[in-house]
């Protein structure tokens, strides 16, 4: 049991620093074409996606600002607790 709750916690820790990742790259002008960035990109767009879609329909302007990054980390936050809840 000990190593499924780790293995989560890493799963989760590991998503979170490529999103993270994919923040510092956006900011280096790094795009999804780069070998680095496309994988990064291709892991965590499932996750950003849905947190800009989140961020979309609520009717929230967020002007020139992205806050998808923030909102997918919380997300997977909560997602993270309430698995370790659950299976603990």
């Amino acid at each position: 049991m000990i190593t499924l709750f780790r293995a989560i916690n890493i799963l989760f820790n590991i998503i979170e620093f490529l999103i993270v990742i994919r923040i510092l790259l956006s900011l280096l002008n790094i795009g999804p074409y780069n070998p680095l960035g496309k994988i990064v990109y291709e892991v965590t767009e499932p996750i950003l996606g849905f947190a800009r879609q989140l961020i979309y329909k609520s009717g929230i302007n967020t002007g020139m600002f992205d806050f998808s990054p923030l909102l997918a980390i919380l997300i997977l936050r909560l997602i993270s607790a309430l698995l370790l809840r659950i299976l603990f």
